[in-house]
C-alpha cells in the first residue's frame, strides 16, 4: 500500500471490493431474531407466570355454586320423633332443625348459626337450642338469649299430612 493515499483504503469504492469491508446484508435479520427471541422469551415468561398464579387465585376464589331452589321437605313421620327432643333435617343444601317440645308442638328453624353458621342443636337438659362453637344460646321460639349470635333463627312452617311431617318455608 505504499504510495497510496490512506484516506482512498478507507473510501467508499475501496469498501465494496475488499472482503473484509463489505457490509453484511444479515444485519436486519439478526435484529429480528433478537426481537422474535424477546417475544418467545417475554411470552413464554407469561405463560409460566399465569400457570402458577391461576390455581392459586382459582382456589382463593371459588366458583358460584347455585343453590336447589326447595319449597318443601318431608322429615318423616310423627311416631318416629319423641317428645322433648330435636333432629337435623337437610331442606337443600342448608340444615334444618325439627323440634319436638315436651307439650307435642312441633316447630322449625335453620340450623345455622345467625354468628358463623355453626350447626345447632338441641339439648334437652337446658331446653333450648345451643351452638357448640361459641356456646350460643337460643329459646324455643328461636330467639337469641345468650352468647355471640346476633339475631334469631330463621324460622319455618311445620305441616302434619296424616302422620307425615312437613317442613317448607315461611313467605
Amino acid at each position: 500500500m505504499a504510495g497510496k493515499n490512506t484516506d482512498d483504503f478507507f473510501s467508499t469504492e475501496n469498501r465494496k471490493g475488499h472482503p473484509s469491508m463489505i457490509q453484511h446484508p444479515q444485519e436486519p435479520v439478526q435484529q429480528n431474531k433478537r426481537d422474535f427471541l424477546k417475544f418467545l422469551l417475554g411470552g413464554s415468561l407469561f405463560a409460566w407466570l399465569g400457570s402458577v398464579f391461576y390455581p392459586v387465585l382459582s382456589y382463593l376464589v371459588p366458583p358460584a355454586q347455585t343453590e336447589p331452589e326447595v319449597a318443601s321437605v318431608k322429615a318423616g313421620k310423627l311416631a318416629d320423633i319423641e317428645k322433648d327432643s330435636g333432629m337435623i333435617v337437610k331442606f337443600g343444601a342448608k340444615p334444618v332443625i325439627l323440634i319436638r317440645s315436651a307439650s307435642g308442638d312441633l316447630r322449625a328453624f335453620s340450623a345455622a348459626c345467625t354468628h358463623l353458621e355453626c350447626t345447632v342443636q338441641y339439648r334437652k337438659d337446658f331446653g333450648l337450642i345451643w351452638c357448640a362453637c361459641h356456646n350460643g344460646k337460643y329459646d324455643l321460639n328461636g330467639k337469641n338469649i345468650s352468647g355471640p349470635p346476633p339475631r334469631p333463627l330463621e324460622e319455618y312452617r311445620v305441616t302434619i299430612q296424616g302422620d307425615e311431617i312437613s317442613i317448607s318455608k315461611k313467605s
